[in-house]
C-alpha cells in the first residue's frame, strides 16, 4: 500500500515520463537503433576531453562562482558580440547553467506567476508547458502545421491578452527543423513592443543551420534584446549532451531575477567543464563548421532513405528529420513508433508528443546526430517497411 493521501495532489496530474526517456527505454529493451533521443553516438573532441581532465588534475573540482566562471562568461560575451553584434556584460548579464533545460526552467520560474499566460508554439519541446504549469501559469498554444510549420503572426496577435507574461520561441526548431526568418523576428518585435511581455528564446541549435541560412538570434535585434532571455547549449554544440552545460544571456534587469532563482536551483554548473570550455571557445572553428557537418549527415540519411515509403518533411536546421509514414500505416503515432521499435528495431519520437492536444499527423522525428554507419543501418531497415 503506497502513502499518497488525498491531501497530496499532483502538481502535474496529466504529465508522465518524458517521451524521450520512454522511447530510449524501449530502444534499450528491444535492442533497437536509437534515433529518438537527441544525442550523438560519435566521440566528443579529444582536445575538449583533455581540457576537462587537465582542469580536474589542477584541482578545479569545487564550486564555480554562482553565475559561472568569469573566463567562460567573457568568452560567451565575445562569441555573442562577434556572431550577433550584441554586447552583454559578463559580470551582470551572462549566467552559466547546468544545461539549457535548467536555464529554460529557471527563466520561467523567475518571471511566471499565478494565472500568467505564456504563448508556446507547438509542436514544442516538452519541458516548456510543465515548467509553466508548475509556476502557476497557463500555456497558451499556437499550433504550427506540417509540412512547413510556419507562424501566422496575425493569429498569434489574437492570443495576446492582458495576462500574457511571456512568449517562448525556438529556432532552429525542435522537432520540425524550421528556422525563423528575419520577418518573423520583426513581427515578434512589433507584437511585444511596449507590452511588458518577456521573450524567452531557446537557441540551443544556433549553429546547426543548412543551405547557408543565417541564424536569426534575438541578439541581432536591439529592441528585442531589451526584453529577452536567450538560452544556448554547449552540450548540443560540442556533442557532449551528458555534460549538461549551457548558458543564458539577458539584460541586467532580467538577469538579476534569473540569478535569484538559479542560485537556489543548482547554485553553479560543472566547474572542470567550464574551465575546459573557456579555453576551447578561443578557436571559433570548433563551432563554425557545425552547419555543413550536420547538413552532410542529414543528406546522407535522406539519400539512404531513397526508395522507402517514408516522406521527408523539409528541415532547415537542428539535427532532427521528420518523416511522414502516411503511405505505410494509419496507426496513431505512438502506436506506430512502438511497433517500429518492437518489430523493426528502430526508435523514433512521435511528433504528436510535442502538442498539448495530440493529433495523428502520422509523422515521426528521427535524430541524425549519428555516425554514418548507424544512419545507414537504420535507413536500410526503414526502406524495407
Amino acid at each position: 500500500m503506497s502513502f499518497f493521501p488525498d491531501s497530496i495532489a499532483s502538481k502535474l496530474p496529466n504529465t508522465g515520463t518524458s517521451v524521450f526517456a520512454v522511447m530510449t527505454s524501449l530502444a534499450r529493451e528491444h535492442g533497437a537503433i536509437n534515433l529518438s533521443q537527441g544525442f550523438p553516438d560519435f566521440p566528443v573532441s579529444p582536445e575538449l576531453i583533455k581540457r576537462v581532465h587537465e582542469a580536474m588534475k589542477k584541482g578545479c573540482n569545487q564550486y564555480a562562482p554562482m553565475p559561472g566562471l568569469m573566463e567562460l562568461r567573457e568568452m560567451i560575451a565575445g562569441k555573442t558580440r562577434t556572431l550577433y553584434g550584441a554586447s552583454y556584460e559578463p559580470e551582470t548579464e551572462i549566467t552559466v547553467t547546468a544545461g539549457a533545460t535548467q536555464a529554460l526552467f529557471t527563466a520561467i520560474t523567475a518571471f511566471v506567476k499565478d494565472e500568467d499566460e505564456v504563448i508556446v508554439f507547438e509542436p514544442a519541446y516538452d519541458s516548456y508547458a510543465p515548467a509553466i504549469r508548475l509556476n502557476g501559469g497557463m500555456p497558451i498554444p499556437f499550433r504550427m502545421k506540417p509540412p512547413h510549420f510556419r507562424i501566422d503572426w496575425e493569429e498569434v496577435k489574437r492570443l495576446v491578452s492582458s495576462r500574457t507574461r511571456m512568449i517562448i520561441i525556438n529556432s532552429p526548431h525542435n522537432p520540425s527543423g524550421t528556422v525563423l526568418q528575419s520577418e518573423d523576428m520583426e513581427q515578434l518585435d512589433k507584437l511585444t513592443a511596449n507590452s511588458g511581455i518577456i521573450v524567452l528564446s531557446d537557441e540551443v541549435y544556433e549553429h546547426i543551420l543548412f543551405e547557408g541560412q543565417v541564424h536569426q538570434s534575438v541578439c541581432r535585434y536591439p529592441a528585442l534584446v531589451e526584453r529577452s532571455l536567450v538560452v544556448c547549449s554547449f552540450g548540443k554544440t560540442f556533442h557532449a549532451t551528458g555534460w549538461k552545460t549551457g548558458y543564458c544571456v539577458a539584460p541586467e534587469i532580467l538577469m538579476k531575477e534569473f540569478r535569484k532563482t538559479h542560485q537556489f536551483m543548482v547554485f553553479a554548473a560543472n566547474t572542470p567543464v567550464q574551465h575546459a570550455l573557456a579555453g576551447y571557445l578561443k578557436d571559433p572553428a570548433h563551432y563554425e563548421g557545425l552547419g555543413p557537418f550536420y547538413q552532410k549527415k542529414r543528406d546522407f540519411f535522406l539519400q539512404a532513405l531513397q526508395g522507402s515509403r517514408f516522406k521527408a518533411v523539409p528541415a532547415g536546421g537542428t539535427y532532427f528529420q521528420l518523416l511522414d509514414y502516411s503511405d505505410i500505416s494509419e496507426e496513431e503515432e505512438m502506436d506506430f513508433a512502438r511497433r517500429l521499435v518492437r518489430e523493426h528495431k528502430v526508435a523514433a519520437v512521435p511528433v504528436s508528443s510535442f502538442y498539448s492536444k495530440p493529433e495523428n499527423q502520422r509523422i515521426l522525428r528521427f535524430c541524425f546526430a549519428k555516425s554514418e554507419e548507424t544512419l545507414e543501418k537504420a535507413a536500410n531497415i526503414l526502406c524495407k517497411i
